[in-house]
C-alpha cells in the first residue's frame, strides 16, 4: 500500500468503519430473525432433562459442599450465573463482591443464550488456575484442561442454552437441578489435590 501516512490512515479508518457497520447490521439481523449470534443454529438439544435428582445425583450433591449451597443464592436475589460463582467464591475464600463479574450473565446472558451456570463454572475455574503457585502458562494449560472437563460433562448432561433448557418450563426446577449438579462438578474440578 503506497501512500501518505494521512492517505493510509483514511483508508484504514474507512475499512474499521465498514466492518463495524457490516458486524452490526449481522448481529441486528440476527436479533430481528429471533437467532443470537452466540448460538448455533445447529446446535443439538442434548439429552432429555429431569426435573429431579435421581437417586444417584442425590448422592453427589450430598457430598459436595458447593452443590449444597447454591440453593442459598439461586432464586434468593442472585441469578444462575450469580449463585454458581458466589459459591465458588465461598469454596475458594475469595471476595464475595467479586459475584458481579456474573452479574450480565444470568439466564443465558439475559438472552436464553448460554446457560449461566456453564459460564459461572468457566470463571469459578478461572479464578481457581489463578490461585495456583505455578508459572502462568501451566496454570494457564490447567484452566483449559479443566474447563474442557467441565464442558463436557456439561454437554453430555444438558443443553448448553437456557432457551432449551427452560423450553416448556414455567418454573425453575430444572435449573435448580442442573445447578446443584454443576456446582458439584465445578468443586471436583477446583478442589485441592
Amino acid at each position: 500500500m503506497k501512500g501518505t501516512i494521512a492517505e493510509v490512515s483514511e483508508i484504514v479508518a474507512m475499512r474499521r468503519r465498514d466492518f463495524i457497520a457490516g458486524a452490526s447490521m449481522m448481529f441486528l439481523g440476527t436479533r430481528l430473525a429471533g437467532a443470537s449470534p452466540l448460538q448455533s443454529q445447529t446446535a443439538p438439544k442434548g439429552p432429555e432433562l429431569s426435573e429431579e435428582l435421581s437417586a444417584a445425583e442425590v448422592e453427589i450433591v450430598n457430598r459436595s459442599v458447593m452443590a449444597k449451597e447454591v440453593a442459598d443464592f439461586f432464586g434468593k436475589g442472585h441469578s444462575c450465573a450469580e449463585a454458581g460463582l458466589a459459591v465458588a467464591l465461598r469454596f475458594l475464600k475469595k471476595p464475595q463482591d467479586l459475584v458481579w463479574a456474573a452479574g450480565g450473565f444470568g439466564g443465558g446472558l439475559y438472552n436464553g443464550d448460554l446457560c449461566g451456570f456453564v459460564t459461572a463454572g468457566a470463571m469459578a475455574i478461572g479464578i481457581y488456575a489463578g490461585t495456583l503457585e505455578v508459572e502462568k502458562m501451566a496454570a494457564k494449560e490447567i484452566c483449559v484442561q479443566k474447563t474442557r472437563e467441565f464442558w463436557q460433562w456439561w454437554t453430555s448432561t444438558a443443553p448448553l442454552h437456557c432457551a432449551q433448557i427452560r423450553e416448556g418450563r414455567k418454573d425453575l426446577k430444572v435449573c435448580d437441578r442442573l445447578g446443584k449438579l454443576a456446582a458439584a462438578k465445578v468443586e471436583d474440578l477446583i478442589k485441592p489435590a
